[in-house]
């Protein structure tokens, strides 16, 4: 059978067993998180915003309704903007084993197909709930270390595309046939090369999962129209797979791809610091060891890497002087130098204008850098040592998957008042609670009025 039926199989029989309350609650958090960045975004994201109105140019009108705006696009274009609204600030939910931001496109995928059909055949939570495992487990399936073959592609834009095409799928009410259409439509489009990532000097990776989302509905809407794609797209001769990866997933990876017992989604983070997710254990370990020195007593910050993390920090001189704020935030040594300056690293202080940021860039000319550990699955410890004049001290921290709910609730009024929303404390609690298709679509127009200053009574549904 191809890998494209046994796929659907897989997700159709999580479907009828429903998500275990653990994950539907968890996936009401991830929606949460993932409004809140993109209402922060229309605010501190201009490469975002930039992007949707390049996507725009020559289209009026539609029926995909834009987090944050009352604009209105083609669903695919609606799927590409709140993709690029909800990844642009580098603060939304990852896999680290799998090395996926899985919300931020099937949520988009999933709003702009409900937006375009007077009938979802499923619920949001379920439908972004599935689309969410299908991601995570493409990536437990191929294993990545961030070194090989795997270390060429973003994993959330090339996976992406079928994540997104099978969850605008299932609220279009697709069936089998139809889903494994939508699937082959998709890899039609796939990529994710990983140069933006690793290289210096653009912007471009703030949006590089929005091709995804866009491509993921476009596919959907074509299998409902009848348009069909070979079965063979991810196993065949020149399937997916083997062109990506240079080889066909073995037993092993098929099982745990096609695993139904078990949720890879449960370990998908919540981040707490916008900036690559490889910076954040460095970013730990030096916000603790900040608490025992002065900057000027410092004179030499060691910081342990990995081969996938060393490549966030070379060429040396250019990570720690980034010319954009991407480059800020993809260098792991400036965003050390930048938590020991500032003791925080937030939404309000990683700006723009952190790139000028004199003591910084100071504290930038200590930093050596060592390979201490071996490239494994997730992300690398937090290894730093601080040398001064009179003693050495070390921190090596770790990044657990877990987020807790304050720290998460927390992060979204501290996104909305970066927004300068009103009542986010209301707002959150009532998408927290009962979300649905229907109060989802009527925040973009709560939002627009919010951010002009208007009432905000219209939040009391």
């Amino acid at each position: 059978m191809p890998l494209s039926h046994e796929i659907v199989q897989a997700i159709r029989q999580r479907q009828k067993k429903g998500l275990p309350e653990e994950i539907r609650e968890k996936v009401i958090l991830h929606i949460c998180d993932t409004i809140g960045i993109s209402l922060a975004a229309n605010k501190g994201a201009p490469i975002a915003l930039q992007s949707i109105a390049g996507l725009s140019i020559g289209v009026k009108g539609g029926t995909g309704r834009i987090i944050g705006s009352e604009q209105r696009l083609p669903p695919a274009y609606a799927a590409f903007a709140n993709t690029a609204l909800a990844h642009a600030l580098d603060y939304d939910d990852i896999n680290d084993l799998a090395r996926i931001h899985p919300t931020p496109v099937t949520l988009a995928a999933a709003l702009a197909a409900a937006d375009a059909c007077d009938s979802r055949s499923t619920d949001l939570i379920t439908a972004v709930g599935l689309g969410n495992e299908l991601l995570c487990r493409l990536g437990y399936a191929i294993e990545p270390r961030g070194i090989g073959v795997d270390s060429k592609w973003f994993l959330s834009q090339l996976f992406g595309y079928l994540g997104a095409a099978i969850t605008a799928g299932l609220v279009l009410g697709l069936d089998d046939k139809e889903l494994v259409h939508a699937l082959g439509l998709a890899y039609m489009q796939a990529a994710g090369g990983k140069e933006p990532g690793v290289g210096t000097g653009s912007q471009a990776r703030s949006i590089y999962p929005a091709f995804s989302s866009m491509g993921g509905v476009q596919a959907a809407f074509l299998a409902r129209e009848g348009v069909s794609a070979p079965a063979s797209c991810l196993d065949g001769k020149t399937g997916l797979f083997l062109n990506y990866f240079g080889k066909n997933l073995n037993e092993k990876q098929r099982s745990v791809l096609l695993d139904t017992e078990t949720w890879a989604f449960s370990d998908t983070s919540i981040k707490l610091y916008p900036s690559c997710r490889y910076s954040h254990p460095f970013i730990k370990s030096a916000l603790i060891l900040r608490k025992h020195f002065r900057l000027n007593e410092i004179e030499q910050i060691v910081i342990g890497v990995n081969e996938t993390a060393d490549m966030l920090c070379q060429p040396l001189e250019e990570r720690c002087h980034p010319k954009t704020l991407q480059d800020a935030k993809f260098s792991i040594p400036f965003m050390v130098a930048f938590g020991l300056v500032h003791g925080s690293v937030d939404l309000n202080n990683l700006t723009e204008t952190a790139l000028l940021d004199t003591q910084v860039l100071d504290l930038t000319t200590r930093i050596k850098i060592e390979q201490t550990q071996a490239d494994t699955p997730g992300i690398p410890l937090g290894d730093i040592k601080i040398v001064t004049a009179h003693e050495t001290k070390r921190q090596v921290e770790r990044i657990l998957p877990e987020t807790p709910y304050d720290e998460v609730k927390k992060k979204f009024i501290e996104c909305c008042q970066y927004a300068d929303l009103a009542d986010s404390e209301l707002m959150w609690e009532e998408l927290s609670h009962n979300l649905d298709f229907e109060k989802l679509n009527r925040l973009p127009i709560i939002i627009h009025k919010n951010l002009y200053g208007r009432s905000t009574n219209s939040v009391k549904h």
